[in-house]
């Protein structure tokens, strides 16, 4: 398994803590199904973005480290490409350490 990470932009209309917390346990779902583990989830909050995405100025960022497969990886990024409440991701290869 190899070490990756995912930064989102998560949209600002999800005010309730609960909907970002359901968003989130989606996609580490994803990452679990396909024989990955999560190894951290860090929530930095409500963020200015540097520019205007779909309109929006404020987004929530959130990044997760997490060891799987390649293909579960994929996945991951497959499942956050088709979500509308993400504005943003970058998916990253970390080094072995």
């Amino acid at each position: 398994m190899r070490p990756y990470e995912i930064m989102l932009v998560l949209d600002p209309k999800l005010e309730q803590e609960e909907e970002r917390e359901e968003l989130l346990q989606r996609l580490q779902q994803v990452v679990t199904d396909g024989g990955g583990e999560i190894t951290k989830v860090d929530p930095w909050g409500k963020r200015r973005l540097a520019y205007e995405i779909q309109g929006n100025t404020e987004g929530y960022y959130v990044v997760m480290h997490f060891r799987s497969e390649s293909s579960a990886a994929q996945e991951l990024e497959r499942v956050v490409k088709l979500t509308e409440e993400i504005i943003r991701h970058l998916l990253v290869r970390l080094d072995e350490k």
